[in-house]
């Protein structure tokens, strides 16, 4: 017979971990559920037709930027002027604050990666001409590339870091009230075990390391 006090711990532990393990749950699993359903969509990527969208959009600088544009390096990489964000937001639809060029003498290159698709713009430095070329791939490639993190920016760099570790939270405290109920629940283990055995299996005899 376990004392009172027993009972008593027992049942603290129990409610600290009911109570760590409904908020880990309701902060993941929506997140779970994206990447449970990316994980899918990734491993069957090759099967899953994408039809890429690719948009040009060409314009040329108005001359005070040309000259500006002349002031730059010839070699190296550094972000255009801030007179230049306005004018290419409006005239081609390309974001590039914060962006690093690469500079040479013929033009200014600005590789605009992005979740889902890509984009670059070009500026010639001698006539000024402007192209933009912005590709998108659909629905399911954004929503692999945020499954990877691919391109994504910091703040969702974040959010993975943060998902994860309530996963984390939730998956040891899972694993704890298992202990918990494990006596009156046999077959608890077993499952448990085949969760670690079946993917240690399937490496050994299937994936060439």
């Amino acid at each position: 017979m376990k004392s009172a006090a027993d009972q008593h711990r027992r049942s603290f532990w129990l409610k600290q971990l009911h109570q760590w393990h409904w908020i880990s749950a309701a902060v993941s699993l929506i997140g779970m559920l994206m990447f449970a359903v990316t994980g899918f969509t990734l491993n069957h990527a090759s099967q899953i037709e994408a039809k890429p969208v690719v948009v040009d959009r060409k314009s040329t600088l108005p001359p005070d930027l040309l000259a500006l544009l002349a002031k730059g390096p010839e070699t190296g990489k550094r972000p255009l002027p801030a007179p230049f964000e306005p004018f290419l937001a409006k005239a081609v639809g390309a974001e590039v604050a914060g962006q690093v060029g690469e500079w040479s003498a013929d033009e200014v290159y600005i590789a605009l990666a992005r979740p889902g698709g890509d984009a670059w713009v070009s500026i010639d430095r001698a006539t000024g001409a402007v192209e933009h070329e912005k590709t998108t791939r659909g629905a399911i490639s954004l929503l692999n590339d945020l499954h990877k993190g691919r391109n994504a920016g910091k703040a969702w760099g974040w959010f993975i870091d943060i998902f994860a570790g309530a996963c984390v939270v939730f998956t040891i405290t899972g694993l704890i009230l298992l202990q918990f109920h494990a006596r009156s629940r046999p077959l608890t283990w077993p499952l448990v075990g085949l969760g670690l055995v079946i993917p240690v299996i399937l490496v050994i005899l299937f994936v060439h390391l």
